[in-house]
């Protein structure tokens, strides 16, 4: 079972897998992942509000997944 899906929520993600969020900031320019706003999204909303398409979204949490 994925660990990270569309609907998870970007700051309990990244809480409890910190390395997440190294990763979105390093790799894919989530910077504000510790931001207040991100708080509220999902990952899917964090990362269209940057741009990225829904095919790019599902292979970050597929690459996300098999890393943690």
């Amino acid at each position: 079972m994925a660990k990270i899906t569309k609907k998870s929520n970007i700051a309990e993600i990244t809480a409890k897998y910190p390395k997440v969020g190294e990763i979105l900031a390093e790799d894919y320019g989530l910077r504000c992942v510790g931001c207040m706003s991100a708080q509220f999204d999902s990952f899917e909303e964090g990362m269209k509000i940057h741009g990225y398409s829904d095919k790019d979204v599902e292979k970050i949490i597929k690459k996300l997944n098999k890393l943690i």
